[in-house]
């Protein structure tokens, strides 16, 4: 470049020296930089050195063939960099991959020359020794991990002629191969691996469709003698296999087979067509549909259908595709009641949600076996889109109790979802005062949770009080209190009409419930109202300093002790704050209640 060469010019001029190096350097200088740039993940500097040590089609790993870091990065000629930190290798920068990527002709057939480079490397001896004993240390074989993970990756995007011998060749002994335990971790598929037995039962077959390798599926397949429905650990068939990762030529290919049973369950009751609805596979779903032996109604061993799945994912044309089938029913429960309705509201998938509107057989307000209404969950969850798209329906009741007598207000104003909040206090049909079976309010909700935004919306109202009791004499400043939410304590001492002190039904004020749990700025709120009695006994005795002592709260005990409070004042049965420190082991509140002194400010 300091000689007038363009970025790419350079980048060409740096690979010619690297070509032009005597025998192995170029060999090795070139190889590295196809494997950087063209591998699924960031190698490690272990990993690179021993990619490149392996011998295609070779039964054996000589480890005196793995090459140095640093006699690569001389190979190289300086174009890739070490990150220490990490360990891994990269390219100096991005633009050195866009060119590497934009010129194939650099490496040949570069997928597939990585996929033999894993397959030989899996089917040596040393390696197949592993088979049997997993729990060897591993540490001598760093190539292990990525030749297990990404051979199928590097394979289905360029499958040869010897690619393909040597994934079948893995095949033949691939019951035990440890390569099926470092691939179920590495997809998160350790719930599938339920022992080291289980590995078994994941076969060749299996590896294919899960990769998606549709000519080695067909080789499988072509052969009389396979098991086209053959079950691995979960009773899963390579065709729930080839579903779930979307597989589509796969997928045909296997139905191709005339004993191929395409509604084939596994452990949970669930079809292939379960699994491509549940991860949005909409290809998958139509091949799997176009056979008059697979129900797509079928629930699995919980009651979800395919499309309760495909509603809870958001996959807006699989849901379309699946209620194009007469046989399908939109308004179908799960064991629990939940409806596909529900769980899209529930998530805010607001296009699936307006598709199943837009069936007249889906009640919009059919309750799960908890009476919650996709409202209900869409407030829960603060879906505004989905709320207002519910409410703009004449058949859906703003305010209906579930069975524990809340509304969608109250799980709105819970989760401090404020624009839902607003969006339901404007409906002349909601009352914002309902109180639920336990006589709690919204105001109470939001208060308990914090949620200092939905209260001053709650406030903003005339027909809402602050003083509201539920069954428990709790008002909203008793529970803000209790969550030491100081900010909602304040808004809430701001409103005329506020008692501070006032008592819930076992006698106990909010400054009784934020010194019980430690909540040290509510008690210093609420001690700066003149009308806060700091030494008030409950109904069992017991003042705010020996809650605080009791539970060890050791800056609230200091605050009270700061105040006109008795320190020996006893409950009913004659027990102290010193008592009630001592007895939990309270070491910092005995020392200040033994010396109340110490908790006066200093004069200095």
């Amino acid at each position: 470049m300091a000689n007038g060469l363009g970025l790419r010019d350079a980048y060409g001029a740096a690979l010619g020296r690297i070509k032009r190096q005597s025998g192995e350097r170029a060999r090795l200088g070139m190889a590295a930089l196809m494997w950087i740039s063209h591998a699924e993940r960031p190698l490690k500097v272990d990993e690179l050195c021993h990619a490149l040590a392996v011998e295609a089609g070779s039964p054996n790993l000589d480890t005196n063939n793995v090459p140095s870091i640093g006699t690569l990065l001389a190979c190289c000629q300086g174009l890739f960099v070490v990150e220490k930190e990490a360990s891994t290798v990269r390219l100096i920068h991005y633009t050195l991959q866009e060119y590497l990527r934009t010129h194939p002709d650099l490496f040949g057939a570069t997928h597939s020359a990585i996929a033999e480079t894993c397959l030989s490397y899996l089917n040596s001896q040393q390696i197949k020794a592993f088979s049997t004993c997993p729990s060897s240390n591993l540490l001598d074989t760093p190539f292990l991990q990525y030749s297990s993970v990404y051979w199928g990756v590097h394979a289905k995007k360029d499958l040869s002629d010897r690619t393909k011998l040597l994934a079948l060749k893995l095949f033949d002994d691939y019951d035990h191969h440890i390569s099926i335990k470092i691939l179920f971790e590495a997809q998160k598929m350790c719930w599938y691996l339920v022992g080291s037995d289980k590995s078994s039962l994941f076969r060749g077959l299996h590896c294919a469709s899960f990769f998606g390798i549709v000519e080695i599926v067909a080789s499988f397949v072509e052969m009389e003698s396979c098991d086209i429905n053959q079950m691995g650990s979960i009773h899963e068939t390579p065709l729930h296999w080839a579903a779930w990762d979307g597989h589509e030529g796969v997928v045909k290919t296997l139905l191709g087979r005339d004993d191929i049973n395409p509604d084939e369950l596994d452990n949970d009751g669930q079809t292939p067509l379960h699994w491509a609805a549940l991860r949005g596979h909409e290809g998958v779903v139509k091949a799997l549909l176009g056979r008059d032996d697979v129900n797509p109604d079928k629930p699995d061993n919980y009651g979800k259908t395919p499309l309760r799945l495909a509603a809870k994912g958001g996959h807006e044309r699989v849901v379309k595709v699946l209620l194009g089938r007469d046989d399908v029913n939109p308004d179908k429960p799960d064991n629990d009641g939940k409806i596909p309705l529900r769980l899209a509201a529930k998530r805010g998938h607001e296009g699936v949600v307006k598709v199943l509107l837009g069936r007249d057989d889906v009640n919009p307000e059919k309750p799960d076996n908890c009476g919650q209404t996709p409202l209900h969950w869409a407030g829960w969850t603060g879906h505004e889109g989905v709320v207002k798209v519910l409410l703009g329906r004449d058949d859906v009741n703003p305010d209906k109790p579930d069975n524990y007598g809340q509304t969608p207000l109250s799980w709105a104003a819970g989760k401090g979802h404020e624009g839902v909040v607003k969006m339901l206090l404007g409906r002349d049909d909601v009352n914002p005062e309902k109180p639920d079976n336990y006589g709690q309010t919204p105001l109470h909700w939001a208060a308990w949770s914090g949620h200092e935004g939905v209260v001053k919306v709650l406030l903003g109202r005339d027909d809402v009080s602050p003083e509201n009791p539920d069954n428990y004499g709790k008002t909203p400043l008793h529970q803000a209190a209790d969550g030491g939410h100081e900010g909602v304590v304040k808004v809430l001492l701001g409103r005329d009409g506020v008692n501070p002190d006032k008592p819930e039904n076992n006698g106990q004020t909010p400054l009784h419930r934020a010194a019980e749990w430690g909540r040290e700025g509510v008690v210093k709120v609420l001690l700066g109202r003149d009308e806060v009695n700091p030494d008030k006994p409950d109904n069992d005795g017991k003042t705010p300093l020996y809650l605080a002592a009791w539970g060890g709260q050791e800056g609230v005990v200091k605050v009270l002790l700061r105040r006109d409070v008795n320190p020996n004042k006893s409950d009913e049965n004659g027990k102290t704050p010193l008592d009630r420190a001592t007895e939990g082991g309270h070491q910092g509140a005995i020392a200040l209640l033994q010396s109340p002194e110490s908790a006066a400010p200093s004069l200095s």
